[in-house]
């Protein structure tokens, strides 16, 4: 049978003892060659702390979910949804859906940059609240959404994303997106 990548939701920040215990889960099971790999995505982020100093700290990409390649069966599929912190898998009618591949490579990062023309500079003046728009660049790179609010003093939008079949808030950066006509 064939190792796919499914998402599971976790309390959110629970997200590394989640992966910790699933380890030792497998490991007790005998499952290490059904359950093969865990991760949670992530990403870099540098923050400006008083003072000018910058501060760089991996931040998680998704909050409340963890990625499990494995086969998925009756005892994988137990061993891995009565994990403490689980609270589901990421399915249609409570069936677990994996994720396709170029979904997967989005998610972390893998798939190749696109090159375009340069995106004119824009401003939170002129973008209004449910306009719809298309991320470029980031994490969340070739996802669409509808913005849901605009903080033109500090330049960033706040954008609903349909991530995992919910919508989720996002901030981003002007530059990050482009307008949906």
């Amino acid at each position: 049978m064939a190792k796919r990548w499914y998402v599971v939701h976790t309390y959110s920040g629970y997200e590394n003892k989640v992966k910790t215990d699933l380890e030792h889960r497998i490991e007790t099971y005998g499952l290490e060659r059904a359950v093969v790999d865990i991760q949670i995505p992530t990403e870099e982020v540098t923050e400006v702390k008083d003072g000018g100093k910058r501060e760089t700290k991996e931040s998680k990409v998704f909050p409340g979910y963890v990625l499990v390649r494995m086969e998925l069966d009756d005892n994988t599929w137990a061993v891995v949804r009565n994990t403490p912190g689980v609270t589901g898998f990421v399915g249609i009618d409570g069936k677990p859906v994996p994720l396709r591949r170029d979904e997967f490579d989005k998610i972390m990062r893998r798939g190749g940059m696109k090159t375009g023309s340069p995106v004119p500079k824009r401003t939170a003046t002129n973008i209004e609240v449910g306009q719809a728009i298309h991320v470029l660049s980031g994490p969340l790179a070739d996802f669409d959404g509808t913005v849901s609010e605009v903080n033109a003093e500090s330049g960033k939008i706040k954008v609903m994303l349909t991530i995992f079949g919910r919508e989720t808030p996002v901030e981003l950066t002007m530059d990050q997106i482009s307008l949906i006509d």
